[in-house]
């Protein structure tokens, strides 16, 4: 793939590019799902593919193709430069300055795990046969109107070359699991929950009989959902949920937002925006991070990038193109792994500390407006009474502004969650309106 991506830039260079970035992937996929007793679907997967991004007398355009033979590659580079010379000219749009790569290599970022070669589909299947039949083996199972659970495994290799001086290739690999319980309510709804794990290395994935019967209990725990009165309250997200909520504040850092006046960080960078509390970095050098990478999508060297400190927006998040037109340096131009400055508490202990409120475990539905910060969010989980989980919640609401609500951020847990890039810790704000009842 290396050497079809360099031909590939000295073939459209010769065409008439004036600069050139080739993008060549290749990707293995095998997964299994299994589906109340049987086997459900098996796919098994490898796709070759090659973006080229072409600058062509002050034009630019992104174009993609999957047939990497010579004589393919030549007539899709014909077309696509001829493409290209149609379009408006647009003087913001350059291959990234050369000073911003990198000759890092993944060594040490434990991304790559080679078991992987000997990870079969039917070791797949077993897993999910697993995970089913231990999910069908929990007290109470009885209720269980379907189960469903999957095994899955990816190995990707990325290499990216420009006309300017990047060479750069790298290997992943990912493993998940899941498996979705619904049930039987007494009032005839059909609650569904469920519980997964998504790792980089095979070993780190958990036992799949213990997420099976996790996914089933999470499921009853689910039964009998109602509405509590609405009020404005103290709302503990869980760490498997955060990850959506904290979403709400990365989406406006991006550049595009800024350049269009879409977001309501504009302008904020030094300035207070949250709590103490909200403190975090974007670190793509994390190991076994799932958003680990030695460089970016456009090649830039992977760096840790300070977000929020103590509450001071610190950075956005831009590339080249955006950085121009804002006149802003460029960082990179999407997120990788979110590394919090945690707490010292367990989301037990944080539980003892709302004494009364919510336990939010997930969002159902609802916007963000990245422009104005108000937010209105759908949600499921569960009463908080006495520091203790009460009676589950459903059909229930949270809204405000996220100006407002992240500065009533009054704790952050210790326990990331290690199965999204987000790695989102469980967060307590001290006031939300909750609406319900």
């Amino acid at each position: 793939m290396l050497e079809i991506a360099r031909n590939t830039v000295s073939l459209a260079k010769q065409k008439g590019a004036a600069e050139v970035g080739a993008v060549a992937k290749v990707k293995r996929e095998v997964d299994v799902t299994w589906r109340d007793g049987k086997l459900e679907k098996i796919t098994e997967a490898t796709s070759r593919a090659l973006e080229v991004r072409l600058f062509v007398d002050g034009r630019f355009s992104v174009c993609q193709t999957s047939d990497l033979r010579p004589e393919g590659i030549t007539s899709f580079l014909d077309n696509a430069i001829g493409l290209t010379r149609t379009l408006a000219k647009d003087p913001h749009r350059t291959l990234p300055d050369p000073a911003l790569y990198t000759s890092a290599t993944p060594e040490g970022l434990s991304i790559a795990d080679p078991r992987i070669e000997s990870v079969t589909a039917l070791d797949l299947r077993r897993m999910a046969q697993t995970m089913e039949e231990a999910a069908r083996s929990v007290k109470g199972s009885e209720v269980i109107l379907s189960v469903s659970s999957n095994g899955s495994h990816a190995w990707t290799e990325t290499t990216q070359v420009h006309s300017n001086g990047l060479e750069g290739s790298f290997v992943s690999t990912a493993f998940s699991m899941y498996t979705d319980v619904s049930i039987k309510d007494d009032d005839g709804r059909r609650p569904e929950e469920g519980d997964y794990a998504w790792v980089r290395m095979y070993a780190d994935l958990p036992d799949p009989a213990t997420l099976g019967r996790r996914a089933t209990e999470r499921a009853l725990a689910r039964r009998g959902a109602k509405k509590i009165p609405s009020a404005v309250m103290p709302v503990l997200l869980d760490n498997r949920a955060a990850g959506r909520f904290m979403s709400y504040v990365l989406r406006p850092l991006g550049g595009s937002a800024l350049q269009q006046k879409r977001s309501y960080l504009e302008g904020l960078v030094g300035k207070p925006f949250g709590s103490d509390k909200l403190d975090f970095a974007d670190d793509p050098l994390l190991p076994k991070g799932l958003g680990t990478r030695p460089f970016d999508n456009e090649g830039l060297a992977a760096r840790r990038l300070p977000i929020f400190e103590k509450g001071v927006l610190r950075n956005h998040y831009i590339d080249t193109y955006y950085g121009k037109k804002l006149g802003m340096a460029p960082t990179t131009g999407s997120s990788s792994n979110i590394a919090w400055k945690l707490g010292a508490k367990t989301q037990a202990a944080l539980l003892v500390d709302v004494k009364e409120g919510i336990f939010v475990t997930s969002f159902l539905g609802g916007n963000s407006n990245d422009t104005t910060g108000d937010f209105s969010l759908g949600v499921q989980g569960f009463a908080i009474r006495g520091g203790k989980l009460a009676e589950p919640i459903a059909e229930m609401n949270v809204s405000g502004r996220h100006q407002d609500v992240w500065k009533r951020l009054v704790a952050v847990g210790n326990d990331p969650f290690v199965h999204s890039p987000s790695r989102t810790p469980t967060l307590a704000f001290d006031g939300m309106q909750v609406a319900g009842t």
